[in-house]
């Protein structure tokens, strides 16, 4: 990212939180780094660096504040090529990645030499990714020693150290304090059954649309949403481990947050679950660059977002599932599935019962067996086909997958046309210049909402929305809703 310092510091002036995780500041005086919105008093020009990064900061020798808490800062999501790449990269070190794999495993996974991955990667966030995975696993562990109750070696483990010595020797070094002492000096209440975080986001943020959103498409069992709050299941794993449990998610009063409960059978893969729920709810994205590329089309909810997804292949199976349906009826066929065939698991959320079935477990499976729970022959097929791709590892449906890629192996597949693997990338991939066509109800959006307009209109029509696409497909949809 390229920081004009004297932008920077006005941002910092005026704690404009558009600029909240886009930028760190480092106090010399001090040798304390920031956040832009911080309510310290504002220090001298003279004496502030701005970073790319927190982990950038750290390696200035700069220690996290304890007031703004860099930790919570959000993400940025990107569309530029080197930046999305640098950005994948940067999710899958979160996800703890690169604590199970070397850096050239993890560009090969990216589809790039490890070479051209650190040069993108420090181009963007001024240090290696190594560098930057150091960081992020003290800072989860900061978070962790401050808004939970883990004994202090179960912190390590979860934050991705192989060992407490280690864990202790660079905390020690790096925030001139042990953890015990971060600990000593916090006032904390966190239930033994669950671990509570806040997530941060750029305002305005329409919680009320996404929460519709998922609600309306929640899989009986695997998903619930209330009047306030969405919860689900969750499996995943943590080196040759599976763990699974819940996670539950809620706007926070007066703060620019989500609040994330998440279950403690969580707790060795955290970075992954907090990973999933930052990707569900989109809460990187920028608002005020989105809304300025699509004008007057995002003006009546500038705070609208791209629903992501919790489990790749489950979006994808869905997405299969929605073909030619209505959404009710999707759900109602996939919530059948799910009681097929997808594991018990017991939870402290009423109607949470549910884990969604695995790839291996489909893929073990005939299509009739599939068939069986109400889906119809040729979707049942193309459901097999691709849960074996997923298992065989030949096609991965996260943000970090080459979207071109994916897009061709997913229509390759029988029964996945061009609309359900864009529908697949604008969520499972994160992509936001996907663009779900032809789509019965963008055609009418486009056309008032009183008729559809051709394919082809709707298509040419949408190039002035790019690289955002999938968030102008967002708002089309909610535009028919409202009408």
């Amino acid at each position: 990212m390229l920081l004009d310092a004297d932008q920077c510091y006005r941002a910092m002036q005026t704690h404009d939180a558009r600029f909240d995780g886009r930028f760190f500041v480092g106090v010399s005086s001090t040798r304390i780094y920031c956040r832009p919105v911080c309510t310290v008093r504002t220090p001298l020009r003279r004496n502030c660096s701005f970073f790319a990064s927190a982990a950038a900061a750290e390696a200035g020798g700069f220690r996290p504040c304890l007031r703004c808490r860099p930790e919570l800062a959000p993400g940025y999501a990107a569309v530029d090529a080197n930046r999305r790449l640098a950005q994948s990269a940067a999710g899958m070190i979160e996800d703890g990645r690169l604590a199970e794999a070397n850096l050239e495993k993890l560009a090969g996974a990216l589809g790039v030499t490890d070479r051209h991955l650190r040069r993108v990667f420090q181009q963007e966030f001024g240090v290696s990714p190594v560098e930057y995975a150091q960081t992020q696993r003290l800072l989860l562990a900061k978070r962790l020693l401050t808004d939970s109750a883990m004994p202090v070696i179960d912190v390590a483990m979860a934050s991705g150290f192989a060992s407490l010595r280690r864990f202790n020797h660079l905390f020690r070094t790096r925030y001139r304090m042990t953890p015990g002492q971060l600990r000593r000096d916090t006032t904390r209440e966190a239930p033994v059954e669950k671990m509570v975080f806040e997530i941060a986001y750029r305002p305005p943020y329409d919680w009320s649309s996404i929460h519709a959103f998922l609600a309306r498409r929640a899989v009986a069992g695997v998903e619930i949403a209330d009047s306030r709050s969405y919860s689900r299941t969750l499996r995943l794993a943590r080196h040759k481990d599976v763990v699974s449990g819940w996670f539950s998610v809620a706007p926070v009063a007066r703060k620019n947050a989500l609040r994330v409960s998440v279950s403690a059978s969580l707790a060795k893969a955290l970075p992954a679950a907090l990973s999933r729920v930052k990707h569900l709810f989109d809460v990187a994205a920028h608002p005020e660059e989105i809304s300025q590329a699509l004008g007057e089309l995002a003006s009546p909810r500038p705070g609208l977002r791209l629903p992501g997804a919790a489990d790749g292949f489950e979006l994808a199976v869905r997405a299969i599932l929605g073909q030619q349906v209505t959404v009710i009826a999707a759900m109602r066929i996939a919530s059948r599935l799910a009681e097929a065939f997808g594991e018990d698991i017991a939870t402290p959320v009423a109607g949470l019962t549910k884990l969604f079935p695995t790839p291996e477990a489909i893929a073990a499976l005939d299509p009739s067996q599939v068939a069986a729970t109400g889906i119809i022959s040729a979707r049942a097929r193309a459901i097999v086909a691709l849960a074996k791709e997923v298992a065989a590892g030949r096609i991965r449906l996260e943000p970090s997958a080459d979207v071109a890629t994916t897009l061709a192996a997913l229509e390759a597949l029988p029964g996945v046309g061009p609309w359900t693997a864009q529908y697949i990338a604008m969520r499972a991939l994160a992509w936001p210049d996907a663009f779900p066509h032809p789509d019965v109800a963008v055609m009418r959006a486009v056309g008032g909402g009183r008729s559809a307009v051709g394919g082809k209109e709707v298509l040419s029509h949408a190039e002035q929305w790019r690289p955002w696409r999938a968030y102008a497909v967002m708002h089309l949809w909610k535009s028919l809703e409202e009408k």
